[in-house]
């Protein structure tokens, strides 16, 4: 167990008055979690502080090399008042996963879990009240080694800061248009697209322009091998409901293993149906669309939980999905998670971890 030191700031922000108007990532709560790791020395010092900026000579290798890390979760507010985490151990566990694919030192989960715990802890009164809005909580590391030079580095600073977000949803569910991309790439395998480092989200950010200056709201991937496998959906895992079954990418490499994503699929296993997790050829679902077999597209992540998709279109070609209209199941889906995700319904499953 960590012994976390506590600093609390001489200066607090005023809280939001408009909690409808919060947007997403762009308003800090008062404290942040802060450890360092040196190398014979390990992680060390964990503490809780005002949040503030980070001091860095010009030349820390994570500037250069991007040897960074992060995770995305969040907290809820009931309406009981309490305060609530969506299986942060999912989490911690996939920060080891990224962590050791990065060749930074990991963090035991158990560290990792109280550290969020005890930030959000300290953060409560930050806990929006308004339904639908939320804590992000942004768990990050960075190397902080001084000097040029490709290698691992031999410090490291682990951060967590949280931001109250409103809800991802603010004026309905609206299903949106997608275009696949089949020229830029992001992943392949032995890469680190299994993994939530920047480089796989900037290396996305020109694509994403190029869809966007078009109409669409998000980029498909396709695999980074043939080009003719989907993958993942902007910043978010993907599913498609054709004759009635669910299928996704397979988490083998070049796939984000998903919180959501990892719901969703034992939510709709649980509901009967049949989750098949492979390759799915980006032709085989235009094909589904043309015959009517394509009933439901969404993606799957933490901030929308999941974002429904009416149009896909790839080399010209466009198919509908169910109009305008959320699809059936996916209405359940959305409605069943964040019913629990609130505590609006039960947790049957052992997801919740209550910060008393």
């Amino acid at each position: 167990m960590l012994n976390i030191r506590i600093e609390k700031t001489t200066c607090p922000k005023a809280k939001p008055a408009d909690e409808t108007k919060l947007g997403f990532g762009k308003i800090f709560t008062d404290h942040m979690f802060v450890m360092d790791y040196a190398e014979g020395k390990g992680w060390h010092d964990p503490r809780i502080v005002p949040y503030g900026p980070f001091s860095l000579d010009p030349a820390t290798v994570v500037f250069h090399y991007a040897q960074e890390l992060f995770e995305g979760m969040k907290a809820y507010r009931t309406a009981e008042n309490k305060i609530q985490l969506f299986r942060p151990d999912c989490n911690a566990n996939r920060f080891i996963d990224g962590c050791n694919r990065m060749g930074i030192p990991p963090i035991p989960a158990e560290d990792f879990v109280q550290a969020v715990e005890e930030l959000v802890r300290m953060e409560k009164d930050w806990v929006p009240h308004t339904d639908g809005a939320s804590l992000y909580i942004r768990p990050y590391v960075f190397a902080t080694d001084v000097g040029l030079g490709v290698h691992a580095s031999k410090n490291y600073t682990f951060v967590i800061i949280a931001a109250p977000s409103g809800a991802y949803y603010a004026e309905g569910i609206n299903p949106v248009k997608i275009y696949v991309e089949d020229e830029y790439i992001r992943a392949a395998p032995g890469l680190t697209g299994a993994v939530k480092c920047g480089g796989n989200y900037a290396a996305s950010i020109k694509a994403g322009e190029l869809a966007e200056e078009k109409g669409y709201a998000q980029v498909l991937w396709l695999d980074g091998v043939e080009k003719k496998y989907v993958e993942e959906v902007g910043s978010m895992n993907i599913m498609f409901k054709i004759d009635g079954k669910i299928y996704t990418a397979a988490c083998v490499g070049t796939v984000l293993p998903g919180v959501t994503r990892r719901s969703i699929i034992e939510l709709c296993k649980d509901w009967g149906y049949e989750v098949i997790e492979g390759k799915l050829a980006i032709a085989d679902i235009m094909q589904a669309g043309r015959d009517g077999k394509l009933e439901e597209v969404f993606g799957t992540g933490t901030a929308a939980v999941v974002s429904p998709v009416k149009e896909l279109t790839w080399k010209g070609e466009s198919v509908d999905i169910g109009g305008d209209k959320i699809g059936p199941l996916t209405q359940k889906l959305y409605d069943t998670l964040t019913g629990i995700q609130w505590g609006k319904l039960p947790d049957t499953k052992g997801w919740i971890v209550p910060v008393e």
